[in-house]
C-alpha cells in the first residue's frame, strides 16, 4: 500500500534532532491533581495549628468581643447618662448667663452663672464635674465670655481657647472674644490675629462684618492705614446693611486721611 507523505514535510536531520525538546514521561498524575494534593497538604497543616492554638484563638476572640460590649456599655450606661445629667445642671448656669447679657447688673449676674448659687452649680463646676460632655463644652464659651465682660481677660482667653464648636456662628464668636481679650491686655498683635480667625470661619451677615470692623480698628490704631482700608472697603461693599455698615463710612475717612 502506498505510504502519504504530508506535504512539505521534512525529516528533521540528526542536529536538529538534539535540538528539540524530549517528551515528557507521563508519570501517572496530573498537574491539576498535584495542585489539589499541596492544597489539602497546606489546609491539614493550617487544621493542625489551629487546633493547637484553639485556646488562644479563642481567648483572642473573646477579648476583641469584651472591649466591643465595654464600650457599647459605657456609652450607653456611662457616657449617656451623664450627657444627660450635665445638660440638665447647666440650666441654671445658662440662664444667668442670658440674663446677663441683657442686664445692667452684669458682674454680679455673671458671677451667679460662674459659680453657681443656692446649692445649684455655675459653669465652673459643670466643666469640673462633666468634663468631656456638650454641656461641659458649652460652659467653657459662657465662662469665657462672662470672664471678658467681667474684664478678666487671661481667664477669658483660657476658657474661649478650650471650647471646640461645629457652631460657625459660636467658633467665630469666640476666636473674636480671645481677640477681644488680647486687645485688653495691649497685645494688638494677637488680637487682630485672632479677629482674621474670626473672618476667615464663616462669610455670614452677623460675626464677619463685626471683626472686620474691629480688625480694621486695630490696624488703624497701629499705623496700618492700607490694611484698616482693606477691612473697612470689605464692610463697605459686602455688609452695608450691617451695624458696622452704617458708619463705615467714618473711619474710611480717618484711613484715607492717615494715609495721606
Amino acid at each position: 500500500m502506498a505510504t502519504y507523505k504530508k506535504r512539505g514535510y521534512k525529516k528533521p536531520t540528526k542536529k536538529e534532532e538534539d535540538f528539540l525538546e524530549p517528551e515528557v514521561a507521563y508519570d501517572g498524575e496530573s498537574t491539576t491533581e498535584e495542585v489539589f494534593n499541596t492544597l489539602n497538604e497546606s489546609a491539614s497543616r493550617t487544621e493542625e495549628w489551629v487546633a493547637s492554638n484553639q485556646k488562644y484563638i479563642l481567648g483572642g476572640i473573646g477579648a476583641i468581643v469584651l472591649v466591643v460590649l465595654g464600650y457599647l456599655g459605657y456609652q450607653q450606661f456611662v457616657v449617656k447618662p451623664k450627657a444627660l445629667e450635665a445638660d440638665n445642671e447647666i440650666f441654671y448656669a445658662q440662664q444667668y448667663f442670658n440674663e446677663a447679657v441683657n442686664s445692667t447688673a452684669k458682674d454680679s449676674l455673671y458671677n451667679i452663672a460662674l459659680n453657681g448659687a443656692d446649692g445649684k452649680y455655675g459653669l465652673l463646676d459643670i466643666i469640673d464635674n462633666y468634663s468631656g460632655t456638650p454641656a461641659a463644652n458649652l460652659a467653657h464659651y459662657s465662662a469665657g465670655m462672662a470672664y471678658l465682660n467681667t474684664q478678666k481677660y487671661d481667664e477669658a482667653i483660657k476658657y474661649l481657647q478650650d471650647f471646640k464648636s461645629d457652631d460657625i456662628i459660636l467658633n467665630a464668636l469666640a476666636k473674636g472674644g480671645i481677640g477681644d481679650a488680647f486687645v485688653q491686655l495691649g497685645q494688638d498683635k494677637d488680637g487682630l490675629e485672632y479677629y482674621e480667625k474670626a473672618i476667615a470661619i464663616s462669610e455670614n451677615a452677623f460675626t464677619t462684618p463685626k471683626f472686620l470692623f474691629k480688625a480694621g480698628v486695630v490696624s488703624l490704631e497701629a499705623g496700618d492705614a492700607d490694611k484698616a482700608l482693606k477691612y473697612f472697603n470689605r464692610v463697605k461693599n459686602e455688609y452695608s446693611d450691617s451695624e458696622e455698615g452704617r458708619t463705615i463710612d467714618i473711619y474710611i475717612g480717618k484711613a484715607e486721611t492717615l494715609k495721606k
